[in-house]
């Protein structure tokens, strides 16, 4: 990758969700990464849709990140679309059917295939829509004032 010097010390897992999130950014998604839908749950990338619709990307970096994740699965009830996000050299081969496929790297990122889509029920979108927009506007806060309640 050219110009990593210009990067913070990121993780591969991160520089991943980096380019994820720019890539989105050209189709109108907003990106959270890190994004908690419930208790638990950690899922690397979700993306809010131009027409509400909810992604999650799972991040790996490596064959060995990769198989010590079981847990993936269980995010499938809290998205319309679900992706893997992976570098050039990842084995794809490892990744199961019936999900998404997103090349990338810490400056972009490109959709090779599209998941199947399982709309969310309305009263979870709703949930995670405002979950979504709370913890969105809790972190920009977190940036104009890091210390909140000092003077």
């Amino acid at each position: 990758m050219a110009n990593d010097a210009l990067l913070p010390d990121l993780m591969p897992g991160q520089l991943l969700a980096r380019g994820v999130c720019r890539h989105l950014r050209q189709h109108d998604f907003a990106s959270l990464e890190e994004f908690v839908p419930e208790r638990g749950k950690r899922v690397d990338v979700m993306a809010l849709g131009p027409k509400g619709e909810i992604w999650v990307i799972e991040c790996k970096s490596s064959r060995v990140d990769f198989t010590s994740d079981s847990k993936w699965d269980g995010y499938l009830e809290w998205c319309d679309r679900y992706f893997w996000a992976v570098d050039q050299e990842f084995p794809t081969d490892l990744l199961p059917e019936g999900t998404g496929l997103i090349i990338a790297d810490a400056y972009d990122a490109e959709i090779l295939r599209f998941g199947p889509e399982t709309k969310l029920a309305p009263a979870r979108r709703k949930v995670l829509t405002q979950k979504f927009a709370r913890t969105a506007a809790q972190r920009l806060h977190g940036y104009r004032d890091p210390k909140p309640g000092s003077i």
